[in-house]
């Protein structure tokens, strides 16, 4: 009698950073649309573009770019949104990930993913869920609720901050 194998494949939605790949789980991204022309909301960090009207919802628009410390993305015909659906504080909450381009959908096995490498004590890499292999190029697997409440949590801060200076 056979005994089947069982490997789980993940599809991850892939996109552009600067030169760099990354990917978020297909099951969290809602849709991905063209930037928009954001509407600023007063003290918020800078990687906090804005938020847009979705379909009569207000979503806050986050730019990862700047989130990891790159240089701020200048709007390209491929610059877009990606809304995804996170999970914070027990509840589901719809916001938008600004990225320089979409690529594609792929199929990653358990075993096309290694771990997030320890790159020292100092540095948080909680928001990564590990490394893909894909055609020979690591692809930066996000866990994006890690990001969002990160970004939540460090604008509540800055906004704190500001009020107890004041």
């Amino acid at each position: 009698m056979a005994v089947d194998v069982v490997t789980e494949t993940t599809q991850y939605l892939t996109f552009k950073l600067e030169e760099e790949m990354f990917a978020l789980e297909i099951a969290k991204v809602r849709e991905v649309l063209d930037f928009t022309t954001t509407t600023k909301v007063p003290q918020t960090p800078d990687y906090m573009r804005g938020v847009i009207n979705l379909r009569g919802s207000v979503v806050p628009v986050l730019d990862l770019r700047q989130k990891f410390g790159m240089a701020r993305a200048e709007k390209t015909v491929n610059t877009c949104v990606i809304i995804v659906e996170v999970e914070l504080d027990g509840e589901k909450v719809v916001m938008g990930a600004m990225a320089d381009a979409v690529q594609e959908v792929l199929d990653l096995e358990a075993s096309q993913i290694e771990p997030p490498p320890r790159i020292g004590t100092r540095l948080n890499i909680d928001f990564l869920k590990g490394m893909g292999k894909h055609n020979d190029q690591f692809i930066i697997i996000l866990d994006i609720d890690r990001i969002f409440a990160g970004a939540t949590a460090a604008a509540s801060e800055d906004v704190e901050d500001q009020r107890l200076s004041a």
